[in-house]
């Protein structure tokens, strides 16, 4: 099933080209915001998949091209970031060591918004193409061997980064944390409907020329280990998304 918020974020499911509005299936779901919303949704997902469902196939669906689509997770608790997670199309002899990094949820945008470049004193700005993982469930110390059973879904990503700010020995926070620079979407994809996650293209496109296009069978850690890593550092949260790095290949 393809969730996500459109319009006034509500909320609704992706039929082909047309888009669903279930909201009056998640009526009882208590929330004050958009994200405790589709949170509520993920965390209650085996009593609500079927009444989702239903409301999907009954429901006049409206054209995708037709609203503002949003992104379907607005504030996650959560962003965790693989650091250099891909062996580059083996062009890496061995693993660079396992690390991750956090993106402010204020960085998160939806599809067709806009990120904002800062006025500083970068050398270049990026948007990186990646795997979004959702998290279904809460967990700490999450062995690798269970690390999926916590995935509900996916989305797709892009980490935003602004290169070269000086000094070098203080950049990583300015670099990836700034507001905008973490489109997702435009939906969440569950995970039943996605059932080789470690066998996906993933693309980027500027202006229509391809400039990204590699594999997730190239991450240096899987997404089991990358769950196991990150839940190893902090609980992980129903409704946090972990990026999954990025192939370097085509940046620009």
């Amino acid at each position: 099933m393809k969730l996500l918020f459109f319009n006034d974020y509500t909320l609704g499911v992706a039929v082909g080209d047309s888009v669903v509005d279930v909201s009056d299936a998640v009526a009882d779901v208590p929330h004050m915001t958009p994200q405790q919303l589709m949170t509520g949704v993920i965390t209650r997902w085996d009593e609500l998949r079927d009444r989702l469902q239903a409301a999907a196939d009954a429901g006049a669906g409206v054209p995708l091209d037709s609203v503002r689509v949003r992104p379907p997770l607005p504030a996650p608790a959560n962003i965790d970031c693989m650091a250099r997670n891909y062996m580059e199309d083996g062009s890496l002899s061995e693993k660079p060591p396992i690390n991750a990094f956090h993106k402010t949820p204020s960085s998160i945008v939806g599809p067709g918004d806009t990120m904002i470049l800062p006025d500083i004193a970068a050398t270049i700005f990026e948007g990186e193409a990646e795997l979004g993982v959702v998290i279904g469930r809460s967990g700490k110390d999450i062995p690798v061997e269970e690390a999926l059973s916590y995935v509900f879904g996916y989305t797709n990503l892009i980490d935003g980064s602004a290169r070269g700010i000086p000094p070098r020995e203080n950049a990583f926070y300015q670099m990836k944390s700034r507001d905008t620079f973490c489109p997702i979407g435009p939906f969440v994809v569950t995970a039943d409907g996605v059932p080789e996650p470690q066998n996906l293209p993933v693309r980027l496109w500027n202006n229509g020329i391809l400039m990204q296009s590699f594999n997730t069978l190239d991450m240096a850690y899987n997404i089991a280990e990358s769950i196991a890593f990150v839940s190893s550092v902090h609980t992980i949260q129903a409704g946090d998304i972990l990026a999954t790095g990025t192939n370097h290949g085509g940046l620009h």
